[in-house]
């Protein structure tokens, strides 16, 4: 049995992944959906054509983990995709942040994500596919996110080498890179309902995030940006001094951008 696992299904970028993957992918025998709302999981089966397995869980539970892949194993499933959108951000100065919520950020953007990606590549063959949901944010310190673009940056740094190690094998790994999305992430991330001008005017959309995405896992490309302006900082931050970056930044937040 061919599956796909998508983690962070109940909402925003996973969700598109669900419905895209469900109307073009057409060689997949189930679909796995992970996250910890059962019932945005069930309207989501709901509504695919394909066979889905709603899995509600919380993937920062080590003892759930071990009970996907026992799922994996009994059942011996070969996992076609792994799509790993699980993730939340909070922003706001460092020290001004509850510290649970910081560290689970590093809980859920990192660990659970590293870990789910171990158990799960043993079960993949050639051809199989894993997309990491990063972050531009990845591309230099951030502050007043820097935890989360700390996490980003990790997930970036570990699936690009991870990439380089599974290659041989015929197993490619993507880490997808977008600026602002137009998703409930920014309900969570923003307490104080404030987005920057800047943000606003680059927000792309889930389904335009997605579809790079699937046709960038498809190209074998280890990495998907999907705007002009979140291109141009990937290259701006190889060129320019991040010190530099973070001044302007800093006037830019200053002035309201």
């Amino acid at each position: 049995m061919d599956i796909v696992i998508i983690t962070g299904a109940s909402s925003g970028i996973g969700r598109e992944f669900a419905m895209q993957m469900d109307a073009y992918f057409n060689r997949i025998d189930e679909f796995w959906l992970v996250a910890r709302n059962r019932r945005k999981l069930m309207q989501l089966a709901k509504s695919l054509k394909h066979n889905a397995r709603i899995l509600a869980m919380d993937i920062t539970d080590k003892e759930k983990l071990a009970d996907l892949e026992d799922a994996v194993f009994r059942h011996k499933a070969t996992v076609r995709m792994l799509i790993n959108c699980a993730g939340y951000g909070i922003m706001g100065e460092f020290c001004g942040q509850d510290r649970e919520l910081e560290l689970g950020m590093i809980r859920l953007n990192c660990e659970a994500l590293t870990e789910l990606t171990h158990r799960m590549v043993p079960y993949m063959r050639e051809g199989s596919r894993i997309i990491q949901m990063a972050s531009s944010a990845a591309f230099l310190p951030q502050p007043d996110f820097a935890v989360y673009a700390a996490t980003k940056s990790y997930v970036l740094s570990f699936s690009r080498a991870l990439g380089e190690e599974l290659k041989k094998d015929g197993i490619y790994v993507t880490s997808v890179c977008p600026g602002p999305v137009d998703t409930p992430f920014f309900q969570i991330a923003e307490a104080d309902g404030s987005t920057l001008a800047l943000k606003k005017y680059t927000m792309v959309s889930a389904e335009r995030v997605v579809a790079l995405a699937l046709k960038d896992s498809l190209r074998r490309r280890s990495l998907s940006v999907c705007s002009l302006p979140v291109k141009s900082l990937f290259i701006l931050t190889k060129l320019v001094p991040h010190s530099v970056i973070l001044d302007v930044m800093d006037w830019m937040k200053r002035k309201g951008y």
